[in-house]
């Protein structure tokens, strides 16, 4: 006979509840923004009792700290997906404004993203969560160029992310690249 599934507080087997209770509060900041989360509005989200939210998260802080770093792993899973796949000999910039304007299809989840990221200046404790992805850019980008031009284009590419979310019109593809080219080949690349 097999274990038996390992049993929460309140008796059901449901060993993913706070990941899913994690996972839920980004489809609320998503739906309401930080400011609309609540562990009720989380818990009905998660199709779970509102007391499994205040087990898992004693406060809104906890739960936001853990659904920035699901969003966060996430993203840096993502962005070291693309490296890999990523042809060794395609252009970086173009390669950039491709990632960049694929973003585009996926509007609420940079939304998401950055209400989260946003929220860590007001909240020092969510701070670090936010810098392990800025960190993953210089990293990933910094591979492909050097580390202060990764770093460059780290801060190049959230800057991009956030106007290409909320400008209208969005920048163009052309434009995208220019600014990548500029960037990546200094001033000789205009």
């Amino acid at each position: 006979m097999g274990e038996a599934a390992p049993r929460t507080r309140s008796g059901t087997a449901d060993p993913q509840r706070r990941e899913r209770i994690a996972r839920a509060a980004i489809a609320v900041v998503a739906e309401r923004g930080v400011d609309g989360l609540t562990h009720r509005a989380v818990a009905a989200a998660a199709d779970v009792p509102l007391g499994s939210t205040t087990y898992h998260f004693r406060t809104l802080d906890d739960l936001l700290e853990e659904a920035l770093r699901h969003a966060a792993d996430d993203n840096i899973g993502a962005i070291r997906a693309w490296e890999s796949a990523l042809d060794p000999d395609a252009g970086f910039a173009a390669a950039l404004t491709d990632l960049v304007l694929s973003y585009l299809g996926e509007g609420t989840h940079t939304v998401v993203e950055y209400d989260l990221y946003v929220a860590a200046l007001h909240r020092p404790r969510l701070r670090p969560v936010s810098a392990a992805w800025d960190e993953a850019l210089v990293e990933v980008f910094g591979r492909r160029t050097d580390p202060l031009t990764g770093r460059v284009l780290a801060g190049l590419f959230c800057g991009l992310l956030m106007q290409t979310a909320i400008a209208d019109p969005a920048p163009s593809a052309d434009e995208v690249h220019a600014i990548f080219r500029r960037a990546i080949d200094g001033p000789r690349a205009a």
